[in-house]
């Protein structure tokens, strides 16, 4: 893998830049739809591509893990072929998954044995052996197994959790370099950068990583119940440790507010479930505001879903359309609705590219930032 920082911008860290992976090319800053089990729910990969015009997906190492399973994966040669993506593909190691787990999960030194939530079978997740089903999934990104640390987290255990982390990183890496790829291409792994809220953790944990001259640097446990202040705090103690030429992936975030104010910070990659999940339960975002499509309000609107006289997905599809879809609970609702969204996340980062090329990113930022959180 490898990445060019092409722009910067005044008043701002943002910048624009390029990530070169086997399965082709991603501009950044990017956000990924998030395909959890191989699939962006409810989204066909011609819409994802045309549409969308997503350049990266994501799929969890814990969720292909139980379903279909790793030995599915591997007899068709990875899951760029078994879901027949052929771009860019990124996992997660499953780490947030297994702590959301509570009750069903037991975390030791070793690793953490956990209980399936489909069928209560026993599991056990490792660093090696997350590393070990990476490989097999075939992703061009892996990430490596940590701990996500609550946000509300007292001092003393969000440092215990952060060693734990290291001290699996260390493994992580070693399991990585003592392996090869399954499928004749490269893989990357990231490390993640944990720590909390409190800054001198976090300033451990990036100096902890950027010691492995990986390929590029992960954030997680932000936006896990934490004051947004906290996290964008965060954001620029780790900024401030991790290199420039390498691209920054901050875990699982957020808002279109979250991805402005996160780019305005130097961060690169972003993915979160917000944009189809709000889309299947008619929250649509647009360039002026936020819109519950199933309000009265929008009965005999004929207008395009964005006001600015052209749906993200096709303006065919009015507002009153589409609310009678979801009045009537018919599953293109929920499709539209996804569609939409993720097409305005793609258009937000892709127009933040364009402004911080250009050197107005900061002030058209702080318009949109006014703009995008607004309840229509």
């Amino acid at each position: 893998m490898k990445f060019e920082l092409q722009y910067t911008t005044p008043l701002s860290k943002a910048r624009a830049g390029k990530i070169e992976t086997s399965h082709g090319v991603i501009l950044t800053p990017i956000f990924m739809p998030v395909g959890t089990i191989g699939s962006v729910k409810g989204v066909h990969f011609k819409d994802l591509k045309e549409d969308v015009k997503a350049q990266i997906i994501l799929g969890n190492t814990y969720h292909l893990y139980l379903r279909p399973g790793v030995e599915i994966i591997e007899k068709v040669g990875g899951l760029h072929h078994f879901n027949g993506w052929e771009r860019p593909i990124l996992t997660d190691s499953g780490g947030f998954q297994v702590f959301s787990l509570g009750a069903i999960r037991k975390m030791s030194e070793e690793g953490v044995k956990f209980q399936s939530h489909i069928d209560g079978s026993r599991h056990l997740f490792t660093p090696e052996n997350v590393i070990d089903i990476q490989r097999s999934i075939g992703a061009d990104i892996i990430m490596a197994f940590d701990e996500c640390t609550p946000g509300n987290a007292d001092y003393d255990y969000a440092r215990k959790s952060l060693e734990l982390t290291q001290r699996w990183l260390e493994r992580c890496i070693k399991r990585f370099e003592e392996t090869a790829p399954k499928y004749g291409f490269d893989q990357s792994l990231f490390p993640i950068v944990q720590g909390c809220v409190y800054p001198d953790l976090r300033k451990r944990a990036a100096e902890h990583v950027t010691s492995f001259n990986s390929d590029g640097y992960a954030i997680g446990g932000l936006s896990v119940g934490e004051k947004e202040e906290d996290m964008y705090e965060m954001i620029e103690v780790v900024n401030e440790v991790l290199p420039e030429n390498k691209p920054r992936y901050l875990m699982g975030v957020g808002t279109p507010i979250n991805i402005l104010e996160g780019i305005d910070r130097g961060i690169d990659m972003f993915d979160c479930v917000m944009p189809t999940r709000n889309g299947r339960n008619g929250m649509l975002f647009t360039r002026n505001g936020i819109i519950n499509i199933k309000n009265n309000k929008w009965r005999d609107d004929f207008s395009p879903i964005d006001s600015e006289g052209t749906s993200f997905v096709d303006h065919h599809y009015s507002k009153a359309y589409l609310r009678h879809l979801f009045q009537a609970k018919e599953m293109l609702g929920a499709q539209i609705g996804s569609l939409h969204n993720l097409a305005f996340y793609l258009w937000l980062v892709g127009e933040a590219r364009h402004q911080i090329m250009t050197g107005t990113f900061k002030e058209w930022k702080e318009k949109m930032v006014k703009q995008v959180g607004k309840r229509l």
